[in-house]
């Protein structure tokens, strides 16, 4: 029988519906508030003070959101306002001409060749953590979310400034990320329910005060990358910003501002680090609780690699190991609710009147177990995605869909089947007995007890 891994049980229809209770849930994790009806159906509508929530769940209006009549949709100034501390005025929270701007000089930074250019520094941060891995007792415990926080942020700073990160920077950068994650969670929550943000000051300058900490240690590289590069000097870096530095918009002929560059390095450290740490965390934890399959993962490493470290021509050919990453992004998806969108001029969704300036939200959490779309809807099943997904087009989207479609994807993708493998085939991961993780929502589906595995040498 299929292994079926935790998640927060729905609520039940006799379950107290006022706003109150609505608010204290959410407060904690969007997953508690959900009832057992939002894993089948369509379309909710949720009833707040002063305006409505649009909750999207099923590939035909996911489509209709996010890519046919995406232009309808903008991202919700909540989100930019939540995220605007590090963030600023990135890709991800603009919207119309900034955006397709950004969009159109973000692309080439990303392109195959790129991703290419920049495996070997995936390859740096990889082998510290295998290297601090080498060093625990056989059977030693570690908070392995902590652990994939690191990596993760270590490949982004290597990738894309050429930094690594080391020492105490990581835990401070994990604490930061992981408050600056609550707090700008609970001030959209503040803005959904038009509850002012003074009512809260404690929980509102934490936000501010971490989002600025993490922009600060980023600004520090890029000021000074960015003066050398004006003045004519470009250090031989061949990393994501200096493809950024190089960007020029093709319909204007203008490149990236010093703070721009902050900006859109600040998302892409947030989006690129925290989504994939998430992601793995999982990944690790799920192949704990079935040894089976991690012995089969192990199997395809030793056919395909052997003793050699990854290369970029081995990620095609790591099958096993993608549908198991697939699938843990199924049941785990990084951002469990897309980024909220804005009813504009939409008239109609699933015969329903959705008014001007609603929030609209599609949750990929909700999608990925939703009873009609799924066999097994709760269970850990990675050969489902052997031969590709027979489910109708948008009824998985771990990375969204359309033209904003996560820009990272084929980087994450890429990453994750570097580290998998190379952790796979050098150490064995089990669960710590009797503590299994709690899963929560805010801006990425965390653990809320943490994930503790076992790692013992092969």
């Amino acid at each position: 029988m299929a292994y079926e891994p935790p998640y927060p049980k729905p609520l039940q229809p006799t379950d107290k519906r006022s706003l109150w209770n609505l608010f204290k849930r959410g407060k904690r994790s969007w997953l508690e508030t959900l009832y057992e009806g939002a894993y089948n159906g369509k379309l909710s509508r949720i009833r707040l003070p002063g305006t409505q929530i649009f909750l999207v769940r099923f590939p035909n209006l996911v489509r209709e959101v996010l890519i046919d009549r995406y232009e309808n949709f903008p991202k919700h100034e909540l989100i930019e306002e939540a995220l605007k501390p590090l963030l600023g005025e990135s890709i991800f929270t603009t919207n119309g001409p900034t955006w397709e701007r950004q969009r159109r000089m973000l692309d080439p930074a990303f392109e195959q060749a790129r991703l290419k250019e920049v495996f070997p520094m995936m390859h740096g941060a990889a082998d510290d953590l295998f290297k601090r891995f080498g060093e625990l007792k056989d059977g030693e415990t570690r908070e392995i979310e902590v652990e994939m926080t690191h990596v993760t942020a270590d490949i982004i700073l290597r990738t894309i400034l050429s930094v690594p990160l080391e020492g105490e920077g990581a835990r401070e950068i994990f604490h930061s990320f992981k408050q600056y994650q609550e707090k700008a969670t609970l001030m959209i929550q503040l803005g959904v329910f038009r509850i002012p943000l003074w009512l809260m000051p404690h929980h509102y300058f934490a936000w501010k005060k971490s989002g600025r900490k993490i922009r600060a240690r980023l600004e520090e590289v890029i000021k000074q990358r960015y003066e050398s590069y004006h003045a004519g000097e470009t250090g031989g870096h061949k990393d994501i910003l200096a493809s950024l530095l190089e960007a020029r918009d093709t319909e204007t002929g203008t490149s990236f501002s010093q703070t721009e560059l902050v900006d859109q390095v600040a998302m892409l450290f947030l989006a690129g680090h925290e989504t994939s740490a998430s992601a793995l965390s999982w990944t690790l934890f799920l192949i704990a609780k079935c040894p089976d399959i991690q012995e089969q993962i192990f199997q395809e490493t030793q056919e395909v690699i052997g003793d050699r470290l990854p290369e970029f021509r081995d990620v095609s050919k790591l099958k096993m190991i993608r549908n198991v990453f697939r699938e843990t992004m199924r049941l785990y998806p990084p951002v469990g609710f897309l980024t909220m969108r804005k009813a504009d001029n939409v008239g109609c969704l699933h015969n329903r009147e959705v008014p001007d300036g609603s929030p609209v939200v599609v949750s990929p959490w909700l999608m990925h177990r939703h009873r009609e779309l799924w066999e097994e809807p709760d269970a850990f099943i990675p050969e489902r995605f052997e031969g590709g997904l027979d489910q109708e087009k948008c009824a998985y989207i771990p990375f969204g869909a359309g033209p904003r479609i996560c820009i990272g994807a084929a980087f994450a993708m890429q990453e994750a089947m570097l580290i998998l493998a190379s952790l796979v085939s050098r150490f064995r991961f089990e669960a710590t007995p009797g503590q299994d993780p709690t899963p929560i929502s805010r801006l990425t589906i965390r653990s809320e007890n943490g994930i503790p595995l076992q790692i013992f040498k092969r």
